[in-house]
């Protein structure tokens, strides 16, 4: 019985420490946001830029950011931001959306995707970090 339960303890802490190793690092992605602010930002106070600002992403529909000028192709691209949504589009926005004014290459490091949406999708839609 001894032994069963330490091999129990001793799988429960590998599977805990591989699912550490694979979360998400709003620390990491906060550096990787610094690729986004020439044209986007976050947080208390944000403003439109040459792309709309992206508080309160989580949940939001595309084309929706109050007294931004939308492409066509946003607003109507039936798209409402998600953690799937966001990882599929960073990694090449023009394919996902065909004829998106955002002029990015994309991300293609998953690691770095997913560290960019843990960042982004802490901030609710006044630019506050959700608790």
């Amino acid at each position: 019985m001894t032994k069963l339960t330490f091999g129990a303890l001793v799988a429960l802490a590998m599977t805990a420490a591989a699912s550490s190793a694979m979360a998400q690092d709003a620390a990491a992605g906060k550096t990787s946001f610094n690729k986004c602010l020439a044209c986007h930002a976050i947080g208390e106070g944000a403003k439109n830029k040459v792309g709309p600002e992206l508080n309160g992403l989580d949940g939001r529909k595309s084309g929706t950011a109050p007294d931004y000028n939308y492409s066509e192709a946003n607003k109507n691209s039936g798209i409402t931001w998600n953690e799937a949504q966001f990882k599929e589009y960073i990694k090449d926005p023009k394919a996902k959306v065909p004829g998106t004014k955002m002029a990015f290459a994309g991300i293609k490091n998953e690691t770095e995707i997913n560290n960019l949406w843990a960042y982004v999708s802490q901030f609710d839609k006044d630019g506050k970090i959700k608790k």
